[in-house]
């Protein structure tokens, strides 16, 4: 968009080929900004970047590999003069298995992802801003798993819980060198990461699940990607170091109240 908020600016968006990532690789471009669209899958990534409205790259790389988060940085100054914002979006669910069951290979995977990929990223952003002698903004996407327990998902539970130390950390480390860090927390938003999976807790009773929360319903991609925008922008240049929730009020419900959704299941059926 012509004079939008982001205009003049160049961002990166990891895990742009689909679901949230795609949504905020739009509406970074609708704001104005040239986006980088980053994904292992190439086709994914290009077919994104194809439908933006205003200029876009489209990157293959993996990013919990150093050399790949490398290339994605320099791929872009080079094409976009310099890196202003970016979307740390890329991430995996992992297994659902029980505790007991979970391999080392499972929980290394997930972190490797989620947790490694997001420090080479963030390392990646500060190591430009330097090089480039600019301030920027960086969003991490978190999780509401990363703010309450659960029985399952343990690796995704604890890379996401690690994400908030990166973010804080680095709005520690960034803030006085004109560098906002911030997380947004999505709560139960249908996308590939979940609804391929047909485990208790994935996308097929999601619906069901969101029913419990205040709003009664599952959330977009693209309220997720306002967020971002939002976070990303000059409109939240006093924001830094925050995880915001983005997930229908799920994460303030007190479960054992009426109004909270307590009695809406079943617990033999949950245990089992």
């Amino acid at each position: 968009m012509p004079n939008g908020p982001l205009e003049g600016k160049t961002a990166v968006v990891t895990g742009g080929g689909s679901g949230i990532g795609a949504a905020s690789a739009r509406r970074l471009s609708e704001d104005g900004a040239a986006v980088a669209v980053v994904d292992r899958d190439a086709e994914a990534a290009r077919t994104v970047a194809a439908a933006l409205p205003g200029p876009a790259l489209a990157i293959t790389a993996d990013v919990s590999r150093e050399e790949d988060v490398d290339h994605y940085l320099s791929a872009t100054r080079e094409r976009f003069g310099a890196v202003d914002l970016h979307h740390l979006n890329a991430g995996v669910v992992g297994s659902f298995a029980a505790p007991p069951d979970l391999t080392a290979e499972d929980f290394d995977l997930v972190l490797g992802v989620n947790l490694r990929g997001v420090f080479l990223g963030l390392r990646g952003a500060f190591r430009a801003y330097r090089d480039q002698g600019s301030t920027g903004a960086v969003v991490i996407t978190g999780s509401i798993a990363g703010l309450r327990g659960s029985a399952d998902l343990l690796p995704y539970q604890a890379s996401k819980y690690g994400v908030r130390g990166l973010v804080e950390g680095g709005a520690v480390y960034g803030a006085p060198r004109g560098i906002r860090v911030n997380a947004v927390a999505p709560g139960l938003v249908p996308t590939g990461l979940f609804a391929g999976a047909r485990e208790p807790g994935a996308g097929d009773d999601m619906a069901r699940r969101a029913s419990t929360t205040p709003v009664r319903r599952t959330g977009r991609p693209e309220e997720i990607a306002d967020a971002v925008a939002f976070l990303l922008s000059d409109r939240a240049s006093f924001v830094t170091g925050a995880v915001l929730p983005a997930d229908g009020g799920a994460s303030v419900v007190n479960t054992v109240r009426p109004s909270g959704g307590a009695g809406a299941w079943t617990p033999p059926e949950v245990d089992r």
